[in-house]
């Protein structure tokens, strides 16, 4: 027996249809679960994959789902990483939760009035913008070397154990549970959003931003809206990293930090939610072995990996294993 699609006329059973969560989520879930009692000694490189798959959300919530693209992404995951470190050694802030939460509203303040920018300018105009925002931050980290440490960075950054027992050892065990149950949380916000007549919103703004306001949806508003929240996911994943690593540096601010990101995002899928997940998994395991394997020209791997999933799967891993997933259901 097939079961009928909800009605177009009815978006509301059909927002409840699309944010039902599958059984297949759940195994995909416990499946990040596995390097813990598999590859211990892969705890380190696990950890990073959850903050990096945090970061390409953060990025994915705009660029997938309202159509804003950005070279300077990077500039709020670099003030929350910042942010985190400041709140340690400056004002001996060192409960990690909260400094978590203190960070990602420090990056979404910036987004925020960053944001005005934003709404203003498209396309081209858009890069710029953005590009531009990241240099001018990371800049201005580099010259307030009495706060950032400059070219240096900050080191030794010590956060009390969590929840006052699960101390941050050097095998990376708390810091994996601790990159990894943040980012299913803010996983579970993210569907929240874009499961909802606000996320439809945006998925509008997307594919037709001019028509939008004439369906009672103030495009500015609601991309300001957006972008701030994508900022606050970014100064997440910042402060993660602070927390996890015990220092920041200006690469966090870096554009090769944007860069990478954006790639990760291509190679999972844009407006998918598990495309940054999927694509920070493929992007990081495949940038470790390559670099042990040829550490000259690992990045040159990275580029062909990228060209060909662009011309075979223009929707990403995750979009072609729907579309993929949907052909079979054709035919059956």
């Amino acid at each position: 027996m097939v079961l009928a699609a909800p009605a177009p006329s009815d978006p509301r059973r059909a927002i409840a249809a699309a944010a039902r969560w599958r059984w297949y989520e759940t195994l995909f879930w416990l499946a990040l679960l596995l390097p813990y009692p598999l590859l211990p000694t892969y705890l380190d490189l696990a950890s990073q994959i959850a903050i990096a798959a945090l970061f390409a959300l953060s990025l994915d919530l705009i660029l997938g789902y309202a159509g804003v693209i950005s070279l300077g992404h990077a500039a709020f995951f670099g003030i929350g990483a910042y942010f985190a470190a400041i709140l340690v050694q400056r004002w001996g802030w060192t409960e990690p939760f909260s400094g978590l939460l203190v960070s990602g509203v420090a990056a979404a303040a910036v987004g925020y009035l960053a944001s005005f920018l934003i709404v203003r300018v498209s396309r081209l105009a858009l890069l710029m913008v953005t590009l531009g925002l990241g240099v001018l931050l990371e800049e201005a980290a580099n010259h307030l070397s009495g706060l950032t440490g400059g070219n240096d960075g900050l080191h030794e950054i010590a956060v009390m154990p969590l929840l006052g027992r699960f101390t941050f050892d050097l095998y990376g065990r708390t810091a994996f549970l601790y990159a990894l149950a943040v980012l299913f949380l803010m996983f579970l916000a993210a569907r929240r959003i874009v499961h909802s007549p606000f996320g439809l919103s945006l998925r509008g703004l997307r594919e037709n931003a001019a028509r939008m306001p004439a369906l009672g949806a103030p495009s500015r508003a609601r991309i300001r809206v957006i972008y701030t929240i994508s900022a606050f996911y970014a100064g997440i994943a910042g402060a993660l990293l602070t927390q996890t690593t015990g220092s920041v540096a200006l690469e966090a601010l870096g554009f090769q930090r944007s860069a990478e990101v954006l790639i990760m995002l291509v190679l999972g899928g844009t407006g998918r939610l598990y495309g940054g997940i999927v694509g920070s998994i493929v992007f990081l395991v495949a940038r470790d072995q390559l670099a042990d394997m040829n550490p000259q020209y690992w990045f040159f791997w990275i580029g062909l990996l990228l060209i060909l999933v662009v011309l075979f799967i223009p929707g990403g891993i995750v979009g072609g294993a729907s579309a993929l997933q949907a052909r079979l259901g054709r035919r059956a």
